[in-house]
């Protein structure tokens, strides 16, 4: 898969769920940035790039990255493998 592919489904629930937990357990203005990603994602699933634009919000997290992944998992699946941007 390269950078910019879509997954098969971007699941608009599970992108919610994830709003959701990180709002819950994630008190890190840092993750501001990727919360408005992840909404905008949600309301167009299918928009490239958003979703581009959502990996590279999460690539300047830092080491909220950690947090983001713990709290919602699915945020890691519709990233790359190169999550960190080592490739």
């Amino acid at each position: 898969m390269n950078m910019f592919d879509i997954p098969q489904n971007v699941d608009v629930v599970r992108i919610e769920e994830s709003i959701e937990l990180l709002n819950k357990f994630v008190n890190d203005p840092a993750i501001d940035p990727l919360i408005s990603a992840l909404e905008a994602l949600k309301n167009d699933p299918d928009n490239k790039a958003l979703l581009e634009a959502m990996t590279e919000t999460f690539a300047g997290l830092g080491i909220a990255q950690g947090s983001v992944l713990t709290y919602a998992p699915y945020v890691g699946l519709l990233l790359t493998d190169d999550i960190f941007g080592e490739s």
